[in-house]
């Protein structure tokens, strides 16, 4: 058989060229390239999913519940109570990931013939998945800063009118996080155009300094509030993601749904970790302390950072990012080039993590020792 690539297969003209999503895996000693919690599920929790998942595994000769009700509930109450606006099941809908969450979107009211637009540098994803359900891509603009600029931002919804508008907050890869008055001003925009879809990506808000938006939904039927249980739940492994929205959003991204796309193993363990969750967000704010540990660690090296409300901080500049990924990659360190020039991505990690990461900056920068491993955490 001949050797062939991608290019020469019948693939769709919008795919070619293209190149599939993913960050390194390399076998180092630190990695903090792919914003993981760094915290292993505790064992109570680990039981309680092998209990879970040992019942639904006897009935894995039936399909699981379509509509993933319980799961859907046990998320309603989550938002509810950390989200300070309530919500019920009919608000709430689960996928796969966040991604699929996006996909849904974008099947439904995306796809050909039409547009989304997003503010880059952004999660890169909106744009791939707008791709891969032929829906056009449109790169809106940001600020030197990395915000979102009201007036620049509504401009570029009005001439383009997309009819899905993505806004991330906090932003991957920047870390900030975006006003309460700037989504209810870019979704007014959005509506005054063709009654466009804003899709809030909150995969990191758990994080935050600041509130969720999820207020915002009320009276708001095409605002969605997109979630992740991959990174304040400590579960990347489980693949869950979900959405907050009027109930008519929830019963459109149905239409396109695959049959009981989540499985009976998937539903148990989103429940059993939901019912951990005062646990794992205490996790959550030992990391966020790192977070705020490794903004200071860096601007004392002399780095430049970019504001964080996620559980990662971008750093730079530096005359050549990669040439610096792979300077800190020597040291031991996997972080993260998203492409942005001159910056770089860090995961925040454990207390000692962070330490060699550090140490690695201080290494490539030639700046001085900062103080023995762990005087920082016993002051901080």
């Amino acid at each position: 058989m001949s050797d062939i690539g991608i290019d020469d297969l019948p693939i769709r003209d919008e795919l070619r060229g293209k190149s599939p999503y993913g960050a390194p895996q390399l076998d180092v000693p630190v990695q903090l390239n792919t914003n993981e919690n760094p915290y292993p599920l505790p064992e109570q929790l680990v039981r309680r999913i092998a209990e879970r998942v040992a019942e639904a595994a006897r009935g894995l000769n039936r399909y699981p519940d379509r509509d993933a009700v319980e799961l859907r509930t046990e998320l309603a109450e989550y938002l509810t109570r950390t989200g300070k606006h309530p919500v019920g099941m009919e608000n709430v809908w689960a996928a796969n990931g966040s991604n699929e969450v996006i996909q849904q979107l974008l099947q439904t009211f995306g796809g050909p013939g039409r547009t989304a637009i997003g503010f880059e540098p952004s999660y890169s994803m909106h744009g791939l998945i707008a791709r891969g359900t032929g829906t056009g891509w449109i790169s809106g603009p940001r600020n030197d800063d990395f915000t979102i600029d009201p007036e620049a931002a509504e401009k570029a919804i009005t001439e383009n009118e997309p009819d899905v508008v993505f806004i991330t907050s906090p932003n991957n890869p920047t870390g900030t996080a975006v006003e309460a008055e700037t989504v209810l001003a870019l979704y007014e925009a959005a509506q005054a155009t063709k009654l466009s879809l804003v899709v809030v990506d909150e995969a990191y808000v758990e994080f935050s300094h600041r509130p969720s938006l999820l207020p915002l939904i009320e009276g708001r039927p095409n605002l969605v509030i997109s979630r992740t249980m991959s990174k304040a739940f400590g579960a990347a492994g489980l693949r869950l993601g979900y959405l907050a929205a009027h109930p008519a959003v929830v019963d459109a991204v149905q239409l396109v749904r695959l049959p009981y796309h989540l499985s009976a193993v998937t539903q148990a363990t989103a429940l059993a970790a939901l019912e951990h969750t005062d646990t794992l967000l205490g996790y959550v704010e030992q990391l966020k302390a790192e977070r705020d540990r490794l903004v200071d660690g860096l601007r004392a090296i002399g780095c430049e950072v970019t504001e964080s409300d996620a559980n990662f901080v971008q750093f730079g500049k530096f005359p050549d990012s990669h040439a610096a990924w792979q300077k800190i990659l020597d040291q031991g360190v996997l972080v993260r080039d998203n492409g942005v020039p001159g910056w770089l991505r860090v995961t925040a990690g454990t207390p000692e993590e962070n330490d060699a990461f550090l140490d690695a900056v201080r290494a490539v920068r030639g700046a001085t020792p900062g103080p023995p491993k762990g005087m920082k955490e016993q002051s901080a």
